[in-house]
Order: structure tokens, then sequence, then C-alpha cells
């Protein structure tokens, strides 16, 4: 899902530009940790979701384990470490021609002020990016029946943090469709700094 990797170049190529005053306000509050190809080895190999020894690491978050998922095991462990009160991850979604989040409402400690946050962080996102939308995307999980397996559930679940999975398309943007360029690189790195100016405007509502 290489989309995810341009959206994490462009929201990196801010963080660090020193001009940058979102990038300043952020940095000031918060710190960053920033993985930006979590599964490097099924990259290589060309592989669709899983790791050199065919693991779907988006299905490895509740116990990861050296030999299946050690990718997955060390970055829980950091986090553990470190806490978290914001985590994003990015995808790629094969059917669905939209920007859209897949939010966390399953997860069995939601609370309402979860959904407010969850609220604020995608009207913000609405206002950053016309690329992305709100009508379109996954069903929400009934309360208490998310699969903790997933990596945003079950961040959201141990650290009750806003939590959520960004999804991107891979062919072009049914919501702003480009009939030469479709979704390309530079539309993700775009959005890469559109999501810092969401998480700008969220991050005094975080735990």
């Amino acid at each position: 899902e290489t989309m995810a990797e341009w959206l994490v170049e462009g929201l990196m190529n801010n963080l660090l530009d020193s001009d940058c005053p979102t990038a300043k306000a952020l940095l000031d509050k918060a710190n960053f940790y920033i993985v930006p190809n979590m599964n490097p080895d099924g990259s290589a190999r060309g592989h669709l979701r899983t790791n050199a020894v065919g693991t779907n690491l988006n299905r490895e978050w509740k116990t990861p384990s050296l030999e299946k998922s050690p990718e997955v095991l060390y970055v829980v462990n950091k986090m553990k470490e470190t806490g978290v009160d914001l985590f994003y991850d990015v995808h790629g979604d094969e059917g669905l021609p939209y920007v859209f989040l897949a939010g966390c409402e399953g997860v069995p400690a939601f609370t309402n002020q979860d959904a407010e946050r969850q609220q604020a962080f995608v009207d913000a996102l609405l206002m950053a990016s016309p690329d992305f939308q709100n009508e379109f995307g996954y069903d929400k999980d009934e309360p208490g029946q998310a699969n903790l397996t997933v990596a945003s559930n079950w961040v959201a679940h141990t650290f009750g943090c806003l939590s959520n999975t960004l999804e991107m398309p891979f062919k072009d943007n049914a919501n702003m469709p480009d009939l030469m360029a479709g979704w390309s690189p530079e539309r993700c790195i775009y959005l890469g700094e559109a999501s810092l100016i969401a998480m700008n405007a969220v991050i005094d509502k975080l735990k």
C-alpha cells in the first residue's frame, strides 16, 4: 500500500520544515513516533498484506510474536513504553475509490468523549483536505464488537486514545477524480500535510 508511504513523506517533510507553523505548534506539544513502512520485507517481496513469513500484520496487534510478527511486536513494546495519545494508521483500500477514516466506535471502552474527539478530527480533516470525505467508508462496528487484532482498534482499546485507520484509493478518488493522474503520489503527500493540520486542530482535546 505504497500510498501510505507517500502520505507519510508529506507529513514528515512538513514536520521537518522549520518554517512550517503547523509543525512548530505540534512539536511544541507532542512527540511523534513515525513508522514510514510497517512491512518492509513484504513490500520488497511484492506482497499485498503479509510479511516475509506470510503473516497479515494488521491482524497481529492483540498477540504479536517474534516468530510471526516481529514488526508489530517491537512497535507494541515501544508504545507501551511511551504511551499513545493519537494513533494514525495509514492504508490503501482496493475496493472503495475514496479517502475515508475507519474509527474505533466498536471498542469496549469507547465513550462519549471519544466520540466527540473522533468527530472533531473528522471535521478538521474535512476542512483541511477536499480529497477527504465522510459519506463513504466501512460500516461502523457495533458497540463492544471491534476486532482487537486490528491495529487501530487495539491501540484505542489499550490506551484510550484517538485512534483511526485512514484509507486511500489505489486508482482514483471518486470524490475528486483526475482523469489524467488518478490518485497520485503528489495527492498523497498533500494529504499528509492536511493530516498535520487536522492533528493540530484536535491536539488540545487529546487525553
